[in-house]
């Protein structure tokens, strides 16, 4: 099974025009990403075949770079190889039971808002990593809270998982969570709608590699 590094977890909308997803994903890949999730923000004409298809597509591109592919929710598709694992928007009805019937070594993850119980579920149920979701406001995540500053540092405490962070965070607002201890950062439009996705995350990357030198040296 991949592992997952610290970084950029970048969040694919397939909403996109398939062939310039996929062109954008290829930049990023040079630029630097840990992880992908696929967002369940399919366009309304797809099936089951053609979501299977555009997986095959993304871990093709991934292949040979040790990045981790996530489908967000559809937990169903994870029978697919190419897939790594699921991300979780919500705590599931029986995660028990989805891991019997996958049957399968798998990366699962959940998004956390202020509820500490919840990552105290996580790490009793054998999440993989948690994310919180929103540290600003943001269009693709209009339905999440803003996470408060004191929530990522109390889940530090409860869990040693890998913590990545979402919502609306841009190289220019990321050096306000310096202060903060997590691993990655998950973007949408940061990387997608940038001119140039290889440049964006190389910029992305060099904020939290400089983040992370500053703490190593306090």
């Amino acid at each position: 099974m991949k592992t997952i590094n610290p970084g950029i977890y970048l969040v694919l909308n397939p909403s996109m025009e398939k062939a310039k997803l996929l062109e954008k994903l290829k930049e990023a890949i040079y630029g630097g990403i840990c992880m992908v999730q696929i967002w369940n923000n399919w366009p309304e004409e797809y099936l089951v075949p053609e979501k299977q298809e555009m997986i095959r597509a993304i871990a093709k591109i991934v292949s040979g770079y040790n990045v981790p592919v996530l489908i967000n929710e559809e937990w169903e598709l994870l029978h697919q190889p190419d897939l790594d694992g699921v991300h979780f928007d919500q705590v599931p009805e029986d995660f028990q039971k989805i891991k019997k019937k996958l049957n399968r070594k798998f990366i699962a993850g959940i998004t956390c808002e202020n509820n500490l119980e919840i990552i105290q579920w996580a790490e009793e149920e054998g999440m993989d990593y948690i994310s919180f979701c929103s540290m600003f406001p943001s269009k693709s995540v209009q339905n999440c809270e803003i996470v408060k500053p004191e929530t990522v540092r109390k889940a530090r405490e409860i869990t040693k998982k890998p913590i990545f962070l979402s919502g609306g965070i841009t190289i220019e607002n990321l050096n306000d969570l310096k202060e903060l201890h997590f691993d990655g950062v998950a973007v949408i439009s940061g990387i997608l709608s940038a001119d140039s996705p290889e440049t964006a995350a190389r910029k992305y990357n060099e904020v939290l590699q400089n983040r992370v030198n500053k703490q190593e040296t306090i």
